[in-house]
């Protein structure tokens, strides 16, 4: 098997890795993954904007805009009310912003939403265990019962 690109190989191994993980994550460790996917996807495009790469940094924006439009869909606005209202309003302008940073090939743009997603994510990290496995065991007595 011949590679062009030597990052094939490693990044053929992060996406076996990576659909490993989340075959087997809880919901609350999906939504740790996709974060840390949407904050990975902004880095690599500010160094693909850096370098002039435009198609890797449309995509990688794009890749970004996806991960955060499923953070959007995984809130349960009925359960989580006001703050659940919030987070998608801060996840729409954070789509938007990746929008015009795209567009404007502006990587100030990027830090901002990078910025705010790694505060929300810093708040969904410090959620104590004992909290993650009571939602969960709530969660599944609905499911069943």
């Amino acid at each position: 098997m011949s590679y062009t690109d030597a990052r094939g190989p490693l990044s053929h191994y992060k996406q076996v890795k990576v659909h490993t993980e989340a075959a087997y994550a809880d919901p609350h460790k999906l939504i740790q993954m996709m974060f840390n996917g949407a904050l990975d996807k902004i880095a690599s495009a500010k160094g693909s904007m850096y370098r002039a790469e435009i198609a890797q940094k449309c995509a990688l924006i794009s890749d970004a805009i996806a991960i955060i439009d499923g953070l959007k869909m995984s809130l349960d606005k009925d359960v989580g009310g006001e703050l659940a209202q919030h987070l998608d309003n801060l996840y729409g302008y954070m789509e938007s912003r990746l929008l015009r940073a795209n567009y404007e090939n502006n990587p100030a743009l990027l830090d901002e939403v990078f910025g705010l997603l790694h505060e929300i994510k810093d708040a969904w990290d410090a959620i104590p265990e004992s909290v993650v496995q009571a939602t969960l065991a709530t969660r599944h007595k609905r499911a069943v019962g």
